[in-house]
């Protein structure tokens, strides 16, 4: 990605962060057992109880995160829904068609919501917690920068994205991820707070908490991150099967000749949504791009 991780992680990381400050205050002040110890077992820690907890929050968080992602992408990005019954100018009615005609294409039952954001930046995103609710986003910048052969073909790649279900497996994946977090990140708290006095354990542990889970969180978003590249090839083949190969390859070659002058509007900070789009740009470590190199990606659909 661009410039830093995808919301999807972020509002993992923030949910994650607060529930294990909520809970470490809950049981401070309550007679609820929080501190998943115990007399025997591995380290002295209740392994079970830990695991439960670790995989009830883990995939509670995302869940949530995957519930609200076309609530706060609309918000974040101050997306313009286009309304099929309303009155649409030429050009807003063209690109519901587009989004239709590809749904269709894609034999889905339910038509994506269409939005158009303003920014002058090239690109689009698809979102949403299901098929019967998702979100096909463009760009003001791509509409006023690509043909209409390059349109179709982002469409396709994010109807593509609707139709493989990615929001979902990377809901999934990310809980595992989660999971793996709450669970090491405690287990390493409760072994530090042992180091110190009892009356400095709890700050020690809660303090730890945060930090590692912090630390694991963006560890594991290499592992997301790994699966959002390999969704992007899977998308372009989806995209190609839709709209066709030739405007497939065309949409990705017109998004890297415009990759460089590509830029976000000074008044949205969407960095975040990097994730979501079709066009990332390659951060100084490849491991944390949510995108793989455009190149790679026309010579991968040329090949296929």
């Amino acid at each position: 990605m661009g410039k830093r991780l995808g919301l999807f992680i972020l509002t993992n990381i923030l949910v994650l962060t607060t529930v294990a400050i909520a809970w470490s205050l809950i049981t401070t002040f309550t007679n609820i057992d929080g501190s998943f110890q115990s007399s025997d077992g591995v380290l002295g820690i209740n392994v079970l109880s830990l695991l439960i907890f670790s995989l009830l929050l883990g995939f509670g968080g995302s869940l949530f995160s995957l519930a609200i992602s076309r609530w706060v992408a609309k918000k974040m990005m101050r997306v313009k829904v286009l309304d099929p019954e309303k009155n649409l100018n030429r050009a807003e009615r063209a690109i519901v068609e587009k989004v239709h005609r590809m749904a269709r294409a894609a034999g889905l039952v339910h038509m994506p919501e269409v939005g158009v954001y303003q920014s002058k930046e090239v690109n689009a995103f698809a979102t949403g917690p299901s098929k019967k609710r998702s979100l096909v986003a463009v760009s003001s910048g791509l509409l006023q920068e690509m043909d209409e052969d390059a349109v179709e073909g982002v469409i396709a790649h994010e109807v593509a994205h609707v139709d493989n279900g990615d929001m979902v497996t990377m809901t999934l994946l990310q809980g595992i991820v989660n999971t793996f977090v709450i669970f090491l990140s405690r287990v390493a708290a409760i072994i530090l707070s042992r180091f110190v006095r009892p009356e400095l354990q709890f700050i020690v542990q809660l303090a730890a908490i945060i930090i590692l889970q912090i630390l694991f969180s963006i560890l594991g978003s290499l592992v997301v991150n790994a699966y959002s590249r390999h969704r992007e090839f899977h998308a372009d083949r989806g995209g190609a099967d839709f709209a066709g190969k030739d405007k497939m390859t065309h949409a990705l070659r017109s998004l890297q000749n415009y990759a460089n002058r590509a830029q976000v509007d000074d008044h949205t900070d969407d960095s975040a949504l990097q994730t979501m789009k079709i066009n990332g740009k390659r951060s100084f470590a490849q491991l944390f791009s949510t995108h793989p190199d455009l190149q790679d990606r026309i010579e991968r659909l040329e090949q296929s």
